[in-house]
């Protein structure tokens, strides 16, 4: 036994059995930065990379508009699961990409022969109401006013038109103007929109003083070239999922996950194969996979980046119910090595509970970790709160239960039109995490402090240290996991995920 540990590669070829992520801890090394200084910047496929290791997996409990928004703007990225038409989904992605815009290309408007109710109502369901008005109601039509709350916040007949109260005295920039000069534009006429035209005062797009405000406040937020947040989706290996995908990528979608519960089959290379071909310019995440061969068959087919999990979610049965799968610490190792040789990154997908095993996932090769029972109790996730013994839950359910199944989750693991359903999950309540916001900037530092304690100033340093020999690891017994955690008191108080004190 070296008394400075094991490389990862002597870790795992000399255990025969497979090791989770409790199996194992990191070896400290020298300290000589601040937790500040540790950089998270990642890559999650070959081409889009994220300031914060940290995805939403694709679960009707866990993502949906909500959770999405919040994740792109902390510097991560949510995935909208697909338990829903496709009408539903691509709705959920166009009301991420119209949260955050640099230009609205494609604003929503009215004519001033519309009411306020129109405009309510699209506040209701899209977010927003600071609407411009074209002379014929169309995106592109000669501009005539513009409507926002405070032009209709005191009027109590919904029936009266937007031409007796639309603001007819605009504010408006030239078509060719840049993103800077748009925003010094909105800064000195103190307005909340800003409409583009050009030379015959057709509107052409807009930009919002909120945006300024979201790029203020939140600098690390996942983008894409046009200034809008970047946003993932789930489709299925179905043969109908390619009109899905073909709806998705209208609707401005990012990347896109092949969500299968085993990734490795014919029906997930062809789709993989299909979105390459139809849509090169979408990555596309192939999963889930367990083992280096798996690996290599999708990163044959295409796959711009890995899913690794078969088993190790709080919710997941497949273990036990098909005896197929792997531990989690030994699949993301094994996985990362061979996906490295491709220029691949790999997602560390399930056994995900604190911050010390983000780290490892981390360690152990992993480019990012996708979350399903952490983000279940948010704010953000779907579902109502509800009060169980005086503990305020959320629901939280596995794709493959009984539950998710009947709505259309079975089409992950190839069950949907099957009169005998084996569920490989199952239907539970996670508590109250608060707000992703406070619970994403507790993750980070969570992070850097571990990634400082070894030494490792960025996630990238990790991965070359780890495949240089340079990170090291030892084995813990059943007594050292008892030991590294909280023992021998009579009671305590234990802070949540979030770092709020229970």
């Amino acid at each position: 036994m070296d008394p400075n540990g094991s490389t990862a590669a002597q870790l795992f070829e000399h255990t025969t059995h497979g090791l989770t992520y409790n199996d194992i801890i990191v070896m400290p090394g020298t300290i000589n930065f601040a937790p500040a200084d540790v950089d998270l910047t990642t890559r999650l496929t070959r081409n889009i990379e994220l300031k914060r290791p940290l995805c939403s997996s694709p679960m009707d409990t866990v993502s949906e508009h909500r959770m999405a928004i919040a994740l792109a703007l902390c510097g991560g990225i949510g995935f909208i699961h697909y338990n829903c038409s496709v009408d539903e989904q691509v709705t959920q992605i166009k009301k991420v990409r119209r949260f955050e815009n640099g230009f609205i290309l494609d604003p929503v408007v009215l004519s001033p022969d519309h009411t306020i109710e129109d405009v309510v109502r699209i506040k209701k369901t899209q977010g927003f109401s600071g609407i411009p008005i074209t002379q014929d109601g169309k995106p592109r039509g000669k501009l005539v006013g513009i409507v926002t709350n405070r032009d209709i916040d005191f009027e109590s007949d919904r029936s009266r038109k937007l031409r007796e109260v639309m603001s007819s005295q605009l504010v408006t920039a030239l078509q060719g103007v840049t993103l800077t000069e748009a925003n010094e534009i909105l800064r000195k006429s103190k307005k909340g929109k800003l409409p583009v035209v050009d030379k015959q005062g057709n509107l052409v797009a807009l930009t919002s003083r909120r945006d300024l405000l979201k790029n203020r406040d939140f600098p690390d937020a996942s983008k894409d070239a046009g200034k809008q947040l970047m946003v993932g989706a789930a489709i299925s290996t179905k043969p109908e999922d390619r009109v899905r995908l073909d709806a998705l990528v209208e609707a401005g979608v990012t990347v896109v996950v092949i969500d299968s519960a085993q990734g490795d089959s014919s029906y997930q290379h062809d789709m993989i194969r299909h979105v390459k071909k139809k849509h090169p310019q979408i990555q596309v995440i192939g999963g889930n996979v367990v083992t280096p061969a798996q690996a290599e068959n999708l990163i044959k087919a295409g796959a711009d980046g890995l899913r690794v999990g078969m088993g190790p979610g709080s919710i997941c049965t497949t273990q036990e119910v098909t005896a197929v799968g792997r531990a989690q610490g030994t699949a993301v190792y094994y996985v990362a090595q061979a996906a490295k040789k491709q220029g691949v990154p790999v997602i560390a997908d399930g056994g995900i509970s604190v911050t010390g095993q983000i780290v490892k996932a981390l360690a152990l090769g992993a480019s990012a970790v996708m979350c399903g029972s952490l983000f279940a109790g948010t704010d953000e996730s779907p579902g109502e709160y509800f009060y169980r013994d005086g503990v305020r839950l959320k629901a939280y359910r596995g794709m493959a239960s009984l539950e998710a199944m009947k709505a259309g989750g079975g089409k992950r693991y190839f069950t949907e039109g099957d009169d005998v359903k084996v569920a490989q999950g199952v239907s539970g309540f996670v508590p109250d995490r608060g707000s992703v916001f406070d619970l994403v900037a507790y993750l980070a530092q969570g992070i850097r402090l571990g990634l400082q304690d070894a030494g490792i100033r960025s996630v990238a340093q990790c991965h070359e240290r780890l495949y240089g020999g340079e990170l090291r690891f030892e084995l813990r017994s059943n007594a050292a996991i008892r030991e590294g955690g909280v023992h021998d008191l009579y009671s305590y108080t234990e802070p949540d995920p979030a770092g709020r004190r229970k």
